[in-house]
């Protein structure tokens, strides 16, 4: 029988990998991290323009006024 060389993929089951790939950090200890680099024109945030964030509602619902408020006036 011949010696047959085969590639790891890692693990199979890519729910397990996902749950290892998440962090819960509060908003207190990421926000002025991010808005440093938004004035800061970091390229890096370009990587996670499409990454999504989980919130909690109350959050939300104050960042969707936020947002409304701060419309300019016609």
């Amino acid at each position: 029988m011949r010696p047959r060389l085969s590639v790891y993929h890692g693990p199979s089951d890519t729910a397990e990998q996902n749950q290892f790939d998440k962090v819960t950090v509060s908003v207190g200890e990421v926000l002025p991290l991010l808005a440093e680099a938004i004035l800061s024109n970091r390229t890096w945030l370009e990587d996670f323009a499409d990454d999504e964030l989980t919130i909690t509602s109350d959050l939300y619902d104050v960042l969707l006024a936020y947002r409304h408020l701060r419309r300019p006036s016609a």
